[in-house]
Formats: C-alpha cells, sequence, structure tokens
C-alpha cells in the first residue's frame, strides 16, 4: 500500500473532488473531519485549547466556537501555531489508525485529504504521490466570500495563512484544475484514479507484510512441533 497525498487552498474545490473519489470507491481519510473529532468536548485536545485560549473561544453549550477560534488564530501566526501543536499529534495518531486499517482491508492506496500538506512540509515525505486541487487566486477568492460571506479583507487574510496555491504547483506530482466546471474535474479526477490504480507502488509494503506474516506463520508452526 502506499499513501497520496491530497491538498488545495481554501474554496479550491478540495470537497468536490473527494467526492468524486469516494464515489470511486477510494479510500480517503479527510484530516478536517478528524481534526473536529479530536477537539470535542471532553477530549484532551479540548481541554488545552481552554487553558491557553480561555472561556471566550467557548459556545455556551462548552464546545469550541469555531468562528471564533477561527478568527484569533487567522490574525496570529503565534496562535495559530500553538492550536497546531496542541491538535497534530492527536490528528496524527487517527490518520495513522486509519491507514492501518485501510491497509489491512487491503486497499492498493489511502489518499491523506490534508488542508495544509504543503505547509507542513514533513508530511509529504510519507507520500508516494502529492496531488494539488487547483483554480486561480480570483477564482478562489470569489469563491471563498460566497461560501463564507466572509468580507474580501478577511476572506484575504484567511488566504495570507496558507501558501499562496500558486506556489503550490511546483511541489505537486499531479494538479487538478478545477476552475471549470465539474465535468472538467470530473474528467481529471478519472485519469488521475486510472493512474493510481495502474501502479504498482503498492507491492513493497504488501510483500513486507506477506513476508512478515509468513514469518510469524513458520515461527507458531515451530513452536507447535516442539511442544507436541
Amino acid at each position: 500500500m502506499f499513501l497520496v497525498g491530497l491538498s488545495g487552498g481554501i474554496a479550491s474545490g478540495k470537497s468536490t473532488v473527494v467526492s468524486i473519489l469516494r464515489e470511486l470507491g477510494c479510500a480517503v481519510i479527510d484530516a478536517d473531519v478528524i481534526a473536529k473529532q479530536v477537539v470535542q468536548l471532553g477530549t484532551p485536545a479540548y481541554s488545552q485549547i481552554v487553558c491557553h485560549f480561555g472561556d471566550e473561544v467557548l459556545l455556551k453549550s462548552g464546545e469550541l466556537d469555531r468562528e471564533k477560534l477561527g478568527a484569533i488564530i487567522f490574525s496570529s501566526p503565534e496562535k495559530r501555531s500553538l492550536l497546531n501543536s496542541i491538535t497534530h499529534p492527536s490528528i496524527h495518531r487517527a490518520m495513522l489508525r486509519q491507514t492501518i486499517w485501510y491497509f489491512c482491508l487491503g486497499y492498493r492506496y489511502v489518499i491523506l485529504d490534508i488542508p495544509l500538506l504543503f505547509e507542513s512540509r514533513n508530511l509529504t515525505r510519507y507520500m508516494k504521490h502529492t496531488v494539488l486541487v487547483y483554480c486561480d487566486p480570483q477564482t478562489q477568492v470569489e469563491r471563498l466570500i460566497r461560501r463564507s460571506g466572509l468580507s474580501r479583507e478577511e476572506v484575504l487574510k484567511r488566504l495570507a495563512a496558507q501558501l499562496p496555491i500558486d506556489s503550490k504547483l511546483p511541489l505537486a506530482d499531479h494538479v487538478i484544475d478545477n476552475s471549470g466546471d465539474r465535468e472538467s474535474t470530473r474528467r481529471q479526477v478519472l485519469q488521475l484514479h486510472a493512474r493510481l490504480e495502474s501502479s504498482l507502488g503498492y507491492l513493497p509494503a504488501r510483500i513486507a507484510a506477506v513476508t512478515v506474516a509468513v514469518g510469524l506463520v513458520t515461527l507458531m508452526w515451530g513452536l507447535l512441533r516442539r511442544l507436541c
């Protein structure tokens, strides 16, 4: 099995690409979903966030006020770094558990949907392939304004927290241009899927797993023979 890192800027259309991949039966691990799970009320990460950011980031229900927390971290690189240091270890452990599960189910590859893949350079070294969902910067800004209801100034501030999407282009092995319509995007995803399916990159890990399994069976068989 091998890993495929999928990323893109805010409002680049990554969710559209993920939905198509899921339709094709691909194993996709969504870092955003996990990020929400690891900060739920009562988790260790939740407690650390409240300790460092205070009760002002809580709703009346006691859950995190994501909009307020988002406004804080997007206006302060230091606080954004602090939040990442709290949440990333739990996120990475959860992603590893899911990856192992998919490996046991026999998937050839797993797609890790990581919004800040190219910002977190230490993760790219684990990826056999990296994929960038791209749209031109102007389209990205307009989409985010329509989707979020934020002002242009607020949108630009949030985009500034990520690498400019154009600067990610040379970092990716594959690029899906989502500037057009869904059908155009779908054709590109199908081409990518066919390329990944035909890859033999999964063989080394699978051979290693079989070798280990055979070794364990041989060892157990030898022990049983001695006992008998």
